[in-house]
């Protein structure tokens, strides 16, 4: 990206699972240094321990740690973002920007906390992004700029791949990428559990099913072939795979799947207004 982020002074509020995996990343990469990096988390204890783990600063204290902070990283759970928002008011200024990765919290609901014309990034990483393999979606609010955007692509580089989108389309992302693995994981399991049926050892069965879901989604990725074309491709006339395909299309997985997103999505949006 060629973002030099080393020279900045970043919190993270809430340094809890999605937040905590992010902050290592990010130390552990080089691209952030300990001494200008601080973070929170509810309890005491637990910062301690989290504090002896990274080599930085981490308290209970969010206004403290969002004073003289160049970027804010908000890992908080979506039920509070409002709250401790509001918390930090006072010490917030429209020179700093605000990241957030709460699920279906709007940028607007954040602007309109901070109270001033402050730049907010939200994003959307998966699960994925622990082993460097996820891949995040990103989008601005109505402070934010392209300079921003590039900032907060940096940020989640470390996680695997980044996307630019409307914030309209942030609910839709959620249910397919933020849940999606879920649904990949269903998938696996069913096809190892297949192998089991027709005679593999349970091992070998999840081996071959994992590395065959990798291999697909890298053909996908490196090609930039359709799927309907890939599909094709291993599609031989009067073979095997046809008669595998005819059962997929019988059990109705392909508008199972759709629908399973479109449920997602629709749950996306309730959270957001609820």
């Amino acid at each position: 990206m060629g973002v030099d982020l080393s020279g900045k002074r970043v919190a993270v509020l809430g340094a809890g699972k999605m937040g905590g995996i992010l902050l290592k990343a990010l130390l552990e990469k080089g691209l952030l240094r300990r001494e200008s990096t601080c973070a929170t988390v509810a309890h005491e204890e637990r910062a301690k321990s989290l504090s002896q783990k990274l080599g930085i600063a981490v308290g209970t204290d969010n206004v403290a740690a969002v004073r003289g902070a160049d970027i804010v990283l908000i890992g908080l759970k979506p039920q509070v973002v409002e709250e401790v928002v509001t918390q930090i008011q006072p010490v917030v200024t429209a020179g700093q920007l605000f990241i957030s990765v709460a699920a279906s919290v709007p940028t607007a609901h954040i602007e309109r906390s901070l109270a001033l014309d402050a730049p907010v990034i939200r994003a959307m990483p998966n699960t994925p992004c622990l082993l460097g393999v996820g891949i995040t979606a990103i989008c601005r609010g109505k402070f934010a700029n392209a300079e921003h955007l590039e900032v907060a692509s940096s940020l989640f580089a470390v996680g695997g791949r980044t996307v630019v989108v409307d914030e309209k389309h942030m609910d839709a992302v959620t249910a397919l990428s933020g849940s999606g693995p879920a649904y990949i994981y269903i998938i696996l399991e069913s096809l190892a559990e297949a192998g089991v049926k027709v005679g593999l050892p349970r091992d070998v069965a999840t081996l071959l099913a994992a590395q065959t879901t990798l291999g697909a989604a890298t053909v996908v990725l490196e090609t930039g072939d359709h799927p309907a074309l890939l599909k094709d491709a291993v599609t031989t006339p009067a073979g095997c795979t046809i008669d595998g395909i005819l059962e997929l299309e019988e059990g109705k997985l392909r508008v199972t799947l759709i629908k399973a997103v479109v449920k997602a999505a629709q749950r996306a949006k309730e959270l957001a207004h609820g």
